[in-house]
Formats: C-alpha cells, structure tokens, sequence
C-alpha cells in the first residue's frame, strides 16, 4: 500500500483547496501533511526546502511524494536523498517563467530556475491547464538563455515527457447553483481577484468609473481577498461610485457565495491566469463571464465571451447594462451549451487519486 507523503509550503487559497479536495476522498490511503501558512510567498519558495528537510521524518515508509512548484524540490532531496526513492509528483497552480512583473529588472530569475530544477528531480508533473504546461514549456529555453556565458542543452527535452495536464477540481456539488433565472432590472457586475497588480486592478477600476460616466444603471462587487496593501486605483473608489458599489472587500464564504448567486456578470481584467476558480466558481452560480483573450481563457470560454481590448470590454458591458433583457437572452444561451463536467471535482478526482497508486 502507497504511503504519501505531502507537502505544500504555501497552504492557503487555491493550495489548501486542492488538497482539502484530494484528502476528502482519499479513503484508505495513508498519508502525511507537512505545510507551512500561506505568506511571505518568496520566502516560502527560497526556505521551505530546508524547513521541510527538518521536520519530515527520516524514519519513513514513504513512497509517494506530492507537492506544489512552491517548493524547490531539488534542494530538498539533496538535502534529504531518502526522499529521492519516493515517487515524486508535482502540481503546478502556476509557473514563475512567465509571471508577470512591474518591470523586467525586478524579475528574480531564481523562483523560475527553482522550478526548473523541482522539475528536473521530479517524476510526474501536473499542471492545471493546457496554458499553464505549454507556456512553462514554451518558456524554458528562453528563460535559460538569460545567462550570459554558456547555453544548457536538452534541458526542455528532459522535462516534456513528464508533463500531464489535470484540470483544478471545484466542488460544485457544494455550492448551490441558481435554478432560475435572475431578473434584477440593474445588472450586477462582480470582480472576485486578489487585489494585486497581476490582476489588473487598475483596468477594473477604469472600466467602471466609465460606466459610471456614461450614466449606464449597474450595481458591482469588488470582492477578491485584500492584503496589507491595497492597489492605489481602489483609492476613493468607494467615494466615486456610491451606493453602485455594494460589496468591497473580502468575504466570508457563505456571503461570497451567496454575493456571486445574486451577480449577474463576473469580470475578468488578469494579466496572470493559469485557471481562475474563482471566474468558474461565479459561472456556476449564473454569472456571464467576460474574460481577456489570452491566458487560460479561450481554453475555458467561448469566444463571444472575450475580449480583445478595454475599450471592448466597456463596450460589452455598457451594451449589456443597457439593456437588461437582451443580456439575460446572450445570458441563456451562453448556459444553454456550457458544460461544467470537464471542472469538476466529482469527475476529476479518481483521476487525482490514480496518481497515488504505486505504479
């Protein structure tokens, strides 16, 4: 029988999502967990290694070794090569070769070469959709050719044939799907991001302060987890739109449900996504996606729900808040052919559980 050893150094959000998921259903297996909170993300990717080679037993049975690409899995086996015997699998929520940054010179090429080598010394590697393998694979020869004085061979050619894609399973079954169709008169908009920058908060933030200019009636959310700082652009939004913003700043679980069962549209605005629950976790409750044209997004959602430029987007949604009653018509049809199936937890999960089997 597998005995499994996981470990997550980044155990919040989506992290601790997907292993709560697994864990739920894991049944007979045996396991242990080994994480550390959710914060100060570099410092996780740059000491987690260490910390785990402490306090995961040396006296072990393990066989099978799950984790995230937070950890530099390299760093830990050479620190702890009784755990290279396991079979090691890796599940990237994203990858650092292609992580958006203020500025070119602020990108710390470590984070993307920790996960070259994590992928270098690992087994298996999972990634949560197409665009997410594909650009990390795309990437790695570029990505290796920034250092100046010799050039590394083979190096995507060793990583391929380990790459599989399972997509994020979401448990719907949990959330109460809207049965009926929502005839609120005012369109209600809502943003569920994090509020950083790699989620453009800013394009947000321009886009509604326009419809608020062109007099169009909506109500909006702006609903993602806030942390110590907050974007500059939400600085007197609250002030600017007024009683059109109802909701602004996190929410509890049953309210942040029950805030997307009452929405209408759910906005996208990332420069950064290789999933995005959350947008699907809105779709579920009823909410009418729009989403840029690139990233995970065309993988996800049908064309006419995407767009191509902001002016776009202020287009779609003034046209739609305008016009309440040919929204829910686009609205009706848009569900009428999207399939959830291919997201969820109830069917992705054996696929999951497959992976801890000894092969």
């Amino acid at each position: 029988m597998a005995k499994i050893l996981i470990i997550e150094a980044f155990y919040g959000g989506s992290h601790k999502q997907l292993l709560d998921t697994i864990l739920e259903n894991i049944n007979s297996m045996e396991y242990e967990l080994f994480t550390l909170p959710a914060k100060k993300w570099h410092w996780r990717a740059r000491m987690s290694a260490l910390h785990f080679a402490q306090t995961i037993p040396t006296d072990h049975q393990y066989n099978i070794l799950f984790t995230s690409s937070v950890l530099n899995l390299a760093e830990l086996l050479g620190v702890r090569p009784d755990l290279a015997k396991c079979r090691k699998i890796v599940y990237f929520h994203e990858n650092q070769l292609v992580y958006p940054v203020r500025e070119i010179k602020d990108r710390d090429c470590q984070y993307g070469l920790n996960q070259v080598m994590t992928c270098l010394s690992a087994d298996v590697l999972i990634f949560n959709s197409n665009f997410n393998r594909t650009s990390f694979l795309n990437s790695i020869n570029p990505f290796l050719n920034i250092q100046p004085d010799f050039k590394l061979k083979q190096i995507r050619e060793k990583i391929e044939p380990k790459c599989e894609v399972l997509y994020f399973p979401i448990k719907f079954q949990q959330m109460a799907k809207r049965m009926e169709e929502n005839y609120n008169t005012v369109l209600h908009l809502i943003w569920p991001h994090r509020w950083e920058h790699d989620k453009n908060p800013q394009l947000l933030t321009e886009t509604l302060l326009e419809l608020d200019k062109r007099k169009v009636p909506f109500k909006a959310s702006i609903i993602g987890e806030s942390f110590q700082t907050r974007p500059e652009c939400f600085d007197g939004i609250q002030e600017k739109l007024g009683d059109k913003l109802i909701n602004f700043g996190f929410l509890s679980r049953e309210d942040y449900i029950r805030c997307l069962l009452n929405g209408d549209v759910v906005i996208s605005t990332a420069g950064h996504e290789f999933y995005g629950v959350s947008m699907l976790e809105a779709t579920y409750c009823g909410c009418m996606p729009i989403a840029p044209n690139k990233l995970v997004y065309p993988e996800i959602y049908p064309a006419d729900n995407l767009y191509n430029t902001s002016n776009q987007l202020i287009k779609t949604l003034y046209n739609w808040c305008r016009n309440p009653s040919v929204f829910r018509k686009h609205r009706e049809k848009f569900f009428e052919c999207f399939s959830f199936e291919r997201f969820s937890a109830s069917n992705l999960i054996p696929n999951y559980l497959d992976k801890f089997k000894i092969q």
